[in-house]
């Protein structure tokens, strides 16, 4: 049985181009992407790391840190994720496929071991710490088998479940599937902490994590990202009004989420005409 993490990155993010190549700490030369493979490689139970990028010009930079992190790299689909994943892992033989993502560069090796573990125990098809969210955003791992994920590539249809590589799994089709899911212990329980990296508040926080933690201990943990949280909770303020990326079932649902966006902005008039069309 062959685990094997395959992290997704390109360089045209919307909200922060080029997030993944910007440099943590701050005054380093150290790539967001190194620290995400470089704390992934911490893992005990994972075989294989493939940085699956696309096939875009602009992502050579992605296969240059790939070839000097020493881990091997997939060029596929800019919009099919699910595809992009499907052939990474086909490709390398990958039996329990790990899912981190490229935005994530305080990811916990010690939580992938966890739900990797769990996900085995069960025999799981799909196995994740985001479900019930009680860690924070940004220590984020999805588990899924390769059967489970060919037949998502097989069988999804909507864009949806394209762009965002699990959600056939565990939104559209659940009922098809074996799902597990952990909760953070009591002392990793903090929903509230944002450490994931999508717009300039965010890379402002994680650039003061990082000095924060990182010289004194390169490889720090969640438990002593949720420590600091808890000594300096102004840090929570940098990107308290980031609203988390997500992914829609219908154009109801991403109304909701528009007004969550227009009443942080004060849009309220907006927000009265979205209301009053009744759309």
């Amino acid at each position: 049985m062959k685990i094997g993490a395959i992290i997704q990155a390109r360089t045209s993010s919307t909200r922060l181009p080029g997030k993944v190549l910007k440099y943590l700490p701050y005054d380093s030369n150290i790539t967001v992407l190194q620290q995400v493979i470089r704390r992934t490689k911490k893992s005990n139970l994972i075989d294989e790391i493939i940085i699956a990028t696309t096939t875009d010009k602009e992502d050579e930079q992605i296969i240059k840190i790939s070839k000097k992190e020493d881990v091997k790299w997939f060029k596929g689909s800019k919009e099919n994720v699910l595809e992009r994943y499907y052939l990474a892992a086909k490709e390398n033989k990958i039996d329990i496929i790990v899912r981190i993502t490229s935005d994530c560069p305080c990811i916990d090796w010690n939580i992938i071991d966890k739900t990797v573990a769990k996900h085995i125990k069960e025999n799981s098809d799909y196995t994740s710490n985001t479900i019930e969210r009680t860690f924070p955003h940004g220590l984020d791992v999805e588990i899924i088998s390769f059967k489970a994920l060919e037949k998502a590539y097989c069988e999804a249809t909507r864009d949806f479940e394209k762009e965002h590589v699990c959600p056939y799994i565990h939104t559209t089709n659940k009922d098809k599937f074996k799902i597990a899911y952990i909760k953070a212990t009591k002392e990793l329980t903090a929903p509230d902490i944002r450490i994931t990296l999508d717009t300039e508040e965010d890379y402002a926080l994680l650039c003061a994590v990082f000095d924060y933690l990182y010289y004194e201990k390169n490889f720090f943990e969640a438990k002593d990202i949720i420590k600091l949280f808890k000594e300096k909770p102004w840090l929570k303020l940098i990107n308290k009004k980031v609203l988390q990326k997500k992914s829609f079932n219908s154009l109801e649902e991403e109304l909701e989420e528009a007004k969550k966006l227009l009443d942080l902005q004060e849009l309220k008039n907006v927000k009265k005409l979205l209301e009053k069309w009744k759309i």
